[in-house]
């Protein structure tokens, strides 16, 4: 015998449906973003199994408030909340070009943070470093993660002109 699934901790909360009617979802947690805060709801659902019988289950989703009424006596401050930073961080480059040292000018692109790039070179976005893979004498570097990811996203786009 299979024991049952952990609760997960939820809170009532009213779900307003776009032809007004009102029905009861479980609020699980919510999640900041820059312009508002949306809240992950479950609501009762049923599925058909084989032999056309059903069994409960539910569905879940992201609302935004607007779409949400409190339920009275519920306690939604110890509903998980998952806000942003307070200041993001700045964006800075993730990838370095550098020159190989020898006769023939090559290149081999790595990550900002790759041991092998401590000697220097020019940072590069990401796009600018696809485009630098796609030039003759270009390679990634295979002990970071350049190769991984780069020489990946380059295959992924190499069908369309």
């Amino acid at each position: 015998m299979s024991s049952p699934a952990p609760a997960v901790p939820h809170w009532p909360v009213i779900l307003v449906l776009p032809d007004r009617q009102r029905l009861q979802v479980r609020l699980y947690e919510r999640q900041e973003l820059p312009d508002r805060w949306v809240y992950k709801v479950g609501m009762p659902a049923y599925v058909t199994l084989e032999g056309g019988r059903a069994r409960p289950s539910e569905y879940t989703v992201w609302v935004t408030a607007d779409l949400l009424e409190p339920m009275w006596a519920v306690n939604y401050p110890q509903v998980p909340a998952h806000r942003l930073p307070a200041e993001l961080p700045p964006e800075r480059p993730g990838w370095m070009l550098c020159i190989l040292p020898g006769g023939r000018r090559r290149t081999l692109v790595h990550e900002t943070s790759c041991e092998r790039a401590a000697g220097g070179g020019r940072e590069m976005d990401t796009m600018e470093a696809l485009d630098a893979l796609m030039r003759p004498g270009t390679d990634a570097c295979h002990d970071c993660a350049a190769a991984e990811i780069l020489v990946q996203a380059l295959e992924l786009g190499s069908g369309y002109t």
